[in-house]
Order: C-alpha cells, then structure tokens, then sequence
C-alpha cells in the first residue's frame, strides 16, 4: 500500500476485480466489452507499454479513471480483505489476481466527491461484465463481494434505491460487542457506531444499521444530535462522537 493509498485515516477510493492466476483481461478484452454497449469507452491507451503493469484510461459519466494490472504485464497489488459479501468463506485470496480502477490524477483533489465515487462504483458494476470475474473488493470497506451482487445493489442504488452496505461499506463487532461500519467515510466523513444496546439480535441490528447508514448517506455527516424514528414506533438517537469520527446510535 502506497502512500498516496491513505488519507486523513481513509483507504483512497478504488475498487478490484478479482480473477484466477492466468485470467486478468487484457486491454483487447476491455475495449471488446466497451463496444458491446457499456456505458464507458477508452480515453487514453498508452504506446509502447514496456515492464510493469500495463493500463487503459476509462472514460466514464465525463470522469477518467486509471484501470491498471491488465494481462500482458504486472497484476495490481491485491486489496485487503476484511469482509466478505456472498463469497465463500473459505476463498483463496491469495491465489487471486487484480485488476484495480481508480479515479485519474486529475480526479485525486476530489476524488470523495459524490459524482467521482457513484461513476467508480458504476465502472466497476460495468467492469464485472468481463469474462472471469471472481470477486469485486470495494478498498475503501476493505470489502469483497460476489461480482453479481455487487453489480445488482450498486445498480438499484444508482436508480434510487438503497445504499449499498455490504458492498460499499460493511458491518464489523466492536470489542464491547457493539457494532461499527467501515468504509462509510468515504462517503460522509463518518463511520456509524452502534452501541452494545442495539446489537442484542445481530440480524435484526444489521437491519438497523442498513436503514441508519441509507439515512446518513441521504443527509450527510452528524454535527449535532438528532433522533430517528424507526418502525417499531420507537426511536435512534444519533450524536457526533467527541472526534467528530464517529455517528454514535443509542436508544431512544
């Protein structure tokens, strides 16, 4: 992980796919899928490619992205791997090999913003298209997901539906048994913090924290605190944590 891979404590935006030794696509295999009606096209294909990864500058909604580790060279180094979204539990990561989009240099002062990070999120539905695909890791959650259910929610979400948590972000227990997100940073500046009290039935407080993550995504980070109604007829309190890292939800 380079250094330009963090920032203010948040994995950069970027997402992988995720192919068997001997699979990656090359540059041929992209162009062919652009053709074939996606909604991208190649921007810039450097000459005389020489050792190293080899890459392609996608087009995408008016914004360049760098899709680097292509056949025919170097694969990208492998995302981490925190959480897995329909994948077996058991998978092999390590036998895997990336491919990794980003947004272009020019995107990297606003790289966060909304429209670069829904286009990402968009190019790299698209790119599950390509013949091989075994995974999709979204770097920011530290998440791998099954490359139809990513292309699926990120797909609905982008028509209006539903933040996309499990693929976008992800849910992981904190030590006290409470719950926390990670990577909903990237998109508010924030991280949701469930405390222990609404965590007694995991299915149901993943349920919750779907619905809170979707409403804070809606309305940005908390800067003071505020109650949501839930259809039990009961309620969350959300606050700012000291740090103004974190969204802390209560009862009530």
């Amino acid at each position: 992980m380079g250094a330009g891979d963090v920032a203010d404590g948040v994995l950069a935006p970027a997402a992988s796919l995720l192919f068997a030794a001997g699979e990656r696509p090359d540059t041929a295999g992209v162009a062919a899928l652009s053709r074939a009606g996606s909604a991208f096209s190649i921007s810039h294909e450097p000459s005389g490619q020489g050792e190293g990864p080899r890459w392609l500058e996608l087009l995408a909604n008016g914004l360049t992205f760098d899709l680097v580790g292509l056949a025919g060279g170097d694969p990208a180094p492998l995302p981490a791997s925190g959480h897995l979204a329909g994948l077996p539990a058991g998978l092999d990561g390590a036998g895997l090999r990336a491919i990794t989009l980003r947004p272009g240099h020019h995107l990297a002062a606003g790289g966060r913003m909304p429209p670069v990070l829904k286009a990402l999120a968009s190019l790299a539905a698209q790119l599950t298209a390509l013949p091989g695909v075994q995974a999709v890791a979204w770097h920011p959650a530290r998440c791998w997901s099954q490359p139809e259910r990513f292309r699926e929610t990120v797909n609905a979400w982008l028509a209006g539906g539903v933040f996309p948590v499990f693929c976008l972000a992800a849910l992981a227990t904190a030590p006290d048994g409470g719950m926390h997100s990670e990577g909903m940073a990237q998109f508010i500046g924030q991280e949701l913090r469930m405390e222990p009290e609404l965590v007694g039935d995991r299915a149901e407080a993943a349920k919750l924290a779907v619905r809170l993550l979707h409403w804070l995504y809606e309305h940005g980070p908390i800067e003071v605190a505020e109650r949501i109604p839930t259809p039990d007829g009961g309620g969350v309190r959300l606050e700012p944590s000291a740090n103004r890292r974190f969204v802390r939800a209560w009862r009530g």
